[in-house]
């Protein structure tokens, strides 16, 4: 059986240095997504959608283990892309009005028929709320600046500012939504070792 780590093969977008700022082309790639509104922090909505997002993630890994592909991977982290509808008051401090969409990256064994019977899968055995809401669609984030951030999210303010530094002392412009990747299981590892990666897409001009 085949093993894959994709996060080693796609170091250079999941495994960026703390000590540097760069700029990476993001391909296309396919993810599994749900979209939603509020504070993670308080929201059932969004906690409702990682249960659903990481339940069809792992039918879609075991189907792909055990089907006639016998390809073996870790499921991707967790993603989140958050913004709010004049990103010129996005406030790091203040979530309540934050919109986001939560996803994980999938293989590019991954087809609609695949996810389709994932989710039915999913729906026999556990059924969980946020299901229904499932997509699985296409992301192409093209140039983007990127960093790594250690420690807690509510420290992540200074990395931020120190990306949109570079954006602003390298003559480019922020477009999109501000992403993050979120590399650790915070149920286990202690707040100041967790790994986040923070990723701001940018134009020229």
């Amino acid at each position: 059986m085949k093993k894959i780590d994709y996060k080693k093969e796609l170091k250079h977008l999941y495994k960026p240095s703390p000590k540097t700022v760069e700029i990476v082309d993001v391909p296309e790639m396919n993810f599994l997504m749900i979209d939603g509104q509020g504070d993670p922090n308080t929201s059932q909505e969004y906690s409702d959608a990682i249960e659903a997002l990481y339940a069809v993630s792992y039918a879609v890994k075991f189907m792909i283990k055990k089907g006639g592909l016998e390809i073996d991977y870790g499921v991707m982290p967790l993603e989140g892309l958050w913004w709010v509808d004049d990103m010129s008051q996005f406030d790091i401090n203040d979530k309540t009005n934050w919109k986001w969409t939560a996803m994980i990256m999938q293989p590019e064994h991954v087809t609609q028929d695949l996810f389709a019977t994932a989710c039915e899968q999913v729906q026999k055995k556990k059924n969980p709320v946020a299901l229904s809401k499932v997509q699985f669609e296409p992301f192409a984030e093209g140039k983007a600046v990127q960093t790594m951030h250690h420690g807690p999210f509510p420290e992540e303010g200074p990395t931020i500012e120190r990306i949109h530094d570079f954006i602003r002392d390298s003559s480019y412009t922020a477009v999109g939504k501000h992403h993050e990747i979120y590399l650790s299981d915070i149920r286990k590892a202690a707040p100041e070792k967790w790994k986040t990666v923070i990723r701001q897409p940018i134009t020229t001009g």
